[in-house]
């Protein structure tokens, strides 16, 4: 005949509030890191899309492209001394580097063009002479919404992922 002992639950309940905690900290990692991935395919797309003048060589060497590097830069000045974007690995380290903010239940990332007169080459502006008006590029606003339109099976594919490391004990 087996014997019972007392069992001291405290220690399961313990280690059930220690679980939730590693579960919430994982759940934020990923929430943290899918956001910096779509952060990083927008910003590859965008960058693709945004126009530049045809080179400007000076003495110094080449002098374009500063809008399309804005994207990754820290300043105008920044993007106009850069060297030439390196592609889609620059975007995803630039985004490496960016904060994800935590605002309700959405997590953010702040993507901006330093370039001052990025927006208006986005929306459009007038002419010079104020008789005409250049229309937009929107390079971003169509760049959002073809990411917005793609989002649910990164997403889901990524969750997927996550989901199956869970439970392959990775």
């Amino acid at each position: 005949m087996a014997k019972w002992g007392k069992v001291d639950y405290r220690q399961f309940e313990r280690l059930k509030k220690e679980m939730e905690k590693l579960e919430q900290v994982a759940r934020q990692e990923f929430f943290e890191a899918a956001a910096k991935e779509l952060a990083a395919r927008l910003l590859g797309k965008v960058i693709k899309r945004t126009p530049t003048l045809n080179p400007i060589y000076w003495s110094d060497g080449y002098k374009g492209g500063t809008l399309r590097r804005g994207w990754t830069a820290d300043s105008h000045r920044q993007a106009e001394l850069s060297a030439i974007f390196n592609g889609d690995a620059g975007a995803k380290a630039f985004v490496d580097k960016l904060a994800v903010r935590k605002v309700g239940d959405m997590y953010e990332i702040e993507i901006v063009n330093s370039v001052e007169y990025a927006s208006y080459v986005e929306y459009g502006h007038r002419t010079r002479d104020h008789k005409g008006w250049v229309p937009g590029q929107f390079m971003l606003t169509i760049s959002e919404q073809e990411l917005d339109a793609q989002a649910p099976k990164i997403l889901e594919k990524k969750l997927m992922k996550y989901l199956g490391g869970i439970f392959d004990g990775k």
